[in-house]
């Protein structure tokens, strides 16, 4: 991974460490996963060798090749566009996000929308091609889109992204052979038809769970991952586990194709900023602990340095199963007993937002006059004593789970139990799962009663995230938050086709989750990255695959 701390998944962080690379440097301060990104301790080991590696490894040089910091993953699911593995280099979809985040054409060309909003008919282009030269077809889209939603696969994300085509979810729970709303017209030409006229639909399909496999590819064998045929902007054409990942720009990509023919990762070769101020990398995050470094004028690589307002927010995730936070003024003591301001100071060296809600800043709906459950430790205690347990000494047992190794226990996760001991008297153990088994393990339940977690945006609309996450039964609620309240106005928000009334009931349901404290929410992330003056064209917008469109001015290179 290239020096980030936070990508674009609640539980598929868990997962992702070499793909993560392409989603963008977002150096989130927070969202681990629903888990913590880590390195894989022998993931040299557990990958083996491909077959990438027994081709000669490409000559790529400072002036034809973006060079960054990567990793890798033992876990095939965090390669497959399926099960959490967004590469928008190998992979693409139908649409994408430009530059200027608006909907644009990707595999299709063009699109219909019916009268009544329902039906989309999209129309493949003819010059659109695998890596390995064949064309790609409608019926290629909804074979990746039934293999998505097919029980066997185990997608973690179709729900949440493809859920409002019609027969999505009988597909996925087994009710249902095929998904009845995708219709393959001609080789060309994809008819998709959802339950309800949704405005956000078409972004939903921007992300990675759309994305268009080969299903020859996939029906190699196992190790298909390590040789894939996609459809991107890059090819991978070289793997040495644990040293190298190079891919090769797509001369024939059915857009115009990326001006820098090689992007290397360099795998698990040190310290991003460090690697960075010797030349050996091009671009890397930077660590909330050296942000100050970089931000003096007087420091040479400040001119490099690129910042925003990321659309993250970090949060402490309650199972509201599980007792004591089946309690909602357990919760709620638990909440007001949490100090943002101090947590972003301390752990995050100043860098970040405090949060007071779910949606972070720059998103659609964010309310800047939302003050939440503020820090109040007698209001906390007193929550406390109205609950039904009444004192912490009646309480059952409380777990809080994290993605790390062993018995560690790093600052963010002691400065906030030191809060909730300190406030409530409470004792709280700590429970670590191995980064690479993350995700597989909340998903089976094997977690205690409160998870560190976090969310980005993958499209800018409030419902990727009070939908997403709070929606009764939704896929990625994994704290099985329900609160029919809740339920009705994100119903209401789902077809609303006014955005100033979008708005208000997705404001009104983030009122109602921080109310019902659902979550503790601790901060927004900032964005901080290094980029050298000689690469062309990046930007901190999120959800751009960024990477096809940058370029290198060779007259600014280091002679």
């Amino acid at each position: 991974m290239i020096a980030l701390t936070f990508v674009r998944r609640r539980v598929q962080v868990g997962l992702l460490l070499a793909v993560a690379v392409l989603m963008g440097l977002i150096v989130f301060q927070g969202r681990q996963t629903r888990g913590a990104q880590s390195p894989a301790r022998d993931a040299s080991a557990a990958i083996g060798t491909p077959d990438t590696a027994q081709r000669p490894q490409p000559n790529f040089s400072r002036a034809n090749s973006l060079k960054l910091l990567g990793g890798e993953s033992s876990n095939p699911r965090a390669y497959d566009p399926a099960t959490g593995g967004n590469n928008t280099l190998l992979y693409s979809g139908l649409v994408t996000f430009n530059e200027q985040l608006k909907i644009s054409p990707d595999l299709a060309d063009t699109w219909l929308i019916s009268p009544d909003g329902t039906i989309y008919t999209f129309h493949i282009r003819s010059n659109a091609r695998f890596h390995n030269g064949r064309a790609v077809t409608a019926q290629d889209v909804a074979y990746s889109w039934e293999r998505a939603a097919d029980p066997a696969t185990n997608s973690d994300e179709v729900l949440t992204y493809l859920g409002d085509i019609v027969g999505i979810a009988d597909k996925h729970t087994g009710k249902a052979k095929s998904i009845s709303g995708l219709k393959a017209v001609d080789d060309h030409t994809l008819q998709v038809t959802i339950d309800a006229p949704k405005p956000y639909f078409l972004m939903k399909l921007t992300y990675g769970v759309a994305a268009v496999v080969d299903k020859a590819n996939i029906e190699s064998g196992a190790d298909w991952y390590r040789t894939p045929n996609g459809t991107g902007p890059y090819k991978l054409v070289y793997w040495q586990p644990a040293k190298l990942i190079v891919y090769e720009s797509n001369a024939d990509f059915y857009l115009p194709p990326p001006a820098i023919r090689y992007i290397v990762l360099q795998l698990y070769a040190g310290v991003g900023s460090r690697l960075y101020e010797t030349g050996k990398i091009d671009v890397t995050g930077v660590a909330s602990f050296d942000v100050q470094r970089y931000l003096n004028p007087a420091e040479p690589m400040h001119k490099d340095l690129l910042q925003g307002v990321s659309m993250c927010t970090s949060d402490v995730l309650f199972d509201v199963t599980q007792p004591p936070f089946d309690d909602a003024k357990v919760r709620q003591a638990f909440a007001l007993a949490t100090n943002q301001q101090q947590y972003v100071d301390l752990v995050l060296s100043g860098v970040g937002i405090p949060a007071h809600g779910l949606y972070p800043p720059a998103l659609p709906g964010y309310n800047a006059t939302l003050t939440g459950l503020p820090f109040d430790p007698k209001l906390a205690r007193q929550r406390l004593a109205e609950s039904k347990y009444g004192s912490a000494d009646k309480m059952p047992p409380i777990v809080y789970t994290r993605s790390g190794y062993g018995s560690s226990e790093p600052l963010s996760t002691s400065a906030l139990i030191d809060m909730w001991q300190t406030t409530l008297g409470v004792t709280i153990q700590v429970q670590n799962i191995d980064p690479e088994k993350y995700s597989d393990e909340i998903r089976r339940g094997h977690h205690g009663q409160m998870l560190l977690s976090g969310w980005c945006a993958d499209y800018p609309d409030p419902e990727n995230f009070a939908d997403a996450l709070f929606h009764t039964g939704a896929q990625a609620n994994l704290g099985h938050y329900s609160n029919p309240a809740l339920d009705t106005l994100l119903d209401q928000g789902r077809t609303e086709q006014d955005s100033a009334r979008r708005l208000q009931d997705y404001q009104q349901a983030e009122n109602l989750i921080v109310d019902n404290a659902a979550a503790i929410f601790l901060n927004h992330s900032l964005s901080y990255v290094l980029v050298k003056p000689y690469i062309k064209g990046y930007s901190l917008t999120p959800f751009v695959p960024i990477y096809r469109y940058l370029s290198i001015d060779a007259s600014r290179l280091p002679k």
